[in-house]
């Protein structure tokens, strides 16, 4: 009994609170400031998801997230979705364009026990970069409101159309009963630079999202105001990313800079990931990265500095 406390202790000091997997790389949108998608992927054979969320679940991963490409291209995903559930993770989510949701999609993750979705929507109307905004996107987007038993936590991205446009984003995803949130998109080198109108729009969402904008610290906005969050990363321990090949990285936006297969990860290798000090982490801007890093922020990293000091391109979940 004794032995077992104990390795149950080790395990839950280092063992991951979300793993987000990629289940296809393939997407249906060519976003233009996207660099998490291509056009000819192949879905990967479900067999080796499975075996990849096994081993996850083996590692102690708390949370999955089913992402991409576009995970709704899977032709099994909702057989992911209910297998993934079966191994009792806390929480199994997905994230998704929604561009390929209609009723019967939304009833077979119902089916399939999802527990919340995560959409991002750019703006109200197309432009250059991107089609992912709400006069098309709002017939799937009902759909959702309408049918799905599963939580929809909608981010509207700030810098990817007009400012104002983020606000109507906020207070749609209000009165469609989804969970509000706001990305910010960066320039080529990472950088959080708004314009004076982006600057007000940020002002006018931190107003209307209140606490739910300070996250992690409030780290977005000490990034525009001071130019660095410093923060103990976690990623490759708390957080864990699983590229299509079944390699790990810290994130998607540092994929090659730190690489191993997921199927030989061990409990070593998260100790090791979560002691190691990370030189891009004072200018990250990958939410989900800091959010899960968090909880630890008061335990001492004193391990050896590693990684890329470019930034991420774009804020992510």
């Amino acid at each position: 009994m004794l032995r077992a406390r104990m390795f149950l202790g080790k395990r839950l000091m280092y063992s991951p609170f979300l793993a987000q997997m990629v289940v296809i790389r393939r997407c249906n949108l060519t976003c233009g400031y996207c660099n998490e998608f291509d056009e000819t992927s192949a879905p990967v054979p479900t067999d080796v998801l499975k075996a990849r969320i096994d081993h996850l679940k083996a590692l102690g991963t708390f949370s999955l997230e089913l992402t991409g490409g576009e995970p709704l291209m899977h032709p099994d995903i909702a057989e992911l979705i209910a297998y993934a559930r079966k191994r009792d993770f806390y929480k199994v989510m997905m994230i998704s364009n929604a561009y390929l949701l209609n009723q019967r999609k939304v009833e077979e993750l119902n089916d399939a026990g999802l527990m919340e979705m995560q959409v991002s929507v750019d703006g109200v109307m197309p432009n250059d970069i991107t089609v992912k905004v709400l006069k098309p996107m709002m017939p799937k987007l009902k759909v959702l409101s309408q049918h799905a038993k599963f939580k929809v936590v909608l981010s509207a991205v700030l810098g990817a159309a007009k400012p104002e446009e983020v606000l109507t984003v906020v207070r749609t995803a209000k009165e469609l009963g989804f969970r509000p949130r706001v990305l910010v998109l960066h320039d080529g080198g990472g950088q959080m630079r708004l314009s004076p109108g982006e600057q007000e729009v940020f002002a006018q969402v931190r107003r209307e999202l209140g606490q739910r904008f300070k996250e992690a610290g409030d780290y977005r906005d000490r990034l525009l105001n001071e130019g660095s969050a410093p923060y103990k990363c976690r990623a490759g321990s708390r957080y864990l990313y699983v590229d299509e090949h079944g390699d790990i990285a810290w994130c998607s936006q540092t994929r090659g800079v730190f690489q191993k297969p997921l199927l030989s990860y061990t409990a070593a290798d998260l100790r090791e990931q979560f002691y190691t000090r990370k030189d891009c982490a004072p200018s990250c801007t990958i939410g989900c990265v800091r959010t899960q890093s968090a909880y630890d922020e008061w335990r001492a990293q004193p391990g050896r500095f590693a990684g890329p000091k470019r930034l991420p391109i774009v804020d992510s979940p």
